[in-house]
């Protein structure tokens, strides 16, 4: 039914395989997606091969950076702004030994992901219905995982306050950015310092089977972040830690 030939060559050129269950929930994700896309605005990349490449090839090149993934390193994983489940859910399908949160701020789009849980039989998976910055305040998660992702459009230097308070000290976080991206980390420098972090690697590269670029910035945890973070009123997004803050 679906030619997945894109999907196993990027596959291959990541050093990943798929068997026949990972491929069915793939399928069967592709299948919710598309029919609840009909509702409710998912994603503008519809077309099969195009959500291979464009979604779960891109999502997948985490393993360019977090390379222990793909021998069965267990790590806790957090989603901020998962939106449709990307990059997510298919990490948690190729890699089911992460233990994955998945954090949206839309109700709808965290319904849908249940079922996407619940369907194809996804397990160690929680999906919360929150703004970024309310749970990071909470005990239970803050600073309590290995890895933050996050694929959400926004700059970096808001990102890095809405994320890093989730992150232990010893963890990542690894935004995805496009292509070219140095003026947007020169510019969230302060804030990545401000809220305990240090930027080790910059990995840019084209995704698998496309001449799309991507950007990972790894962001390494080096001592809690002051409880101070992430400030309310949506300070975050319009007032992100630049050059002084603003409170």
């Amino acid at each position: 039914m679906y030619d997945d030939t894109k999907l196993m060559r990027g596959l291959s050129e990541l050093g990943l395989s798929a068997g026949k269950e990972q491929l069915e929930q793939l399928h069967h994700y592709y299948e919710m997606m598309v029919e609840t896309n009909r509702v409710m605005n998912l994603t503008a990349i519809t077309e099969y091969e195009d959500v291979c490449v464009k979604h779960w090839l891109d999502s997948l090149c985490l393993v360019k950076v977090l390379p222990g993934l793909a021998s069965g390193e267990a790590v806790s994983m957090i989603d901020v702004g998962t939106g449709a489940g990307f990059p997510g859910v298919p990490l948690k399908i190729l890699f089911p030994q992460i233990r994955l949160t998945l954090l949206d701020s839309l109700g709808k789009r965290i319904s849908f992901l249940e079922r996407v849980v619940a369907e194809c039989g996804l397990r160690n998976v929680t999906c919360l219905h929150a703004r970024a910055e309310e749970y990071s305040r909470k005990e239970e998660y803050r600073e309590a995982y290995d890895v933050c992702v996050s694929r959400a459009v926004t700059r970096l230097a808001s990102l890095t306050e809405l994320c890093l308070p989730y992150v232990k000290v010893g963890g990542k976080f690894i935004p995805y950015k496009s292509g070219d991206c140095a003026g947007e980390v020169a510019e969230a420098g302060l804030a990545i310092t401000t809220l305990g972090g240090k930027l080790e690697e910059t990995a840019a590269f084209s995704v698998p089977e496309s001449d799309l670029g991507r950007t990972l910035l790894v962001i390494s945890k080096k001592r809690a972040t002051d409880r101070k973070y992430p400030r309310g009123g949506g300070k975050p997004m319009k007032s992100p830690i630049v050059s002084r803050e603003t409170f």
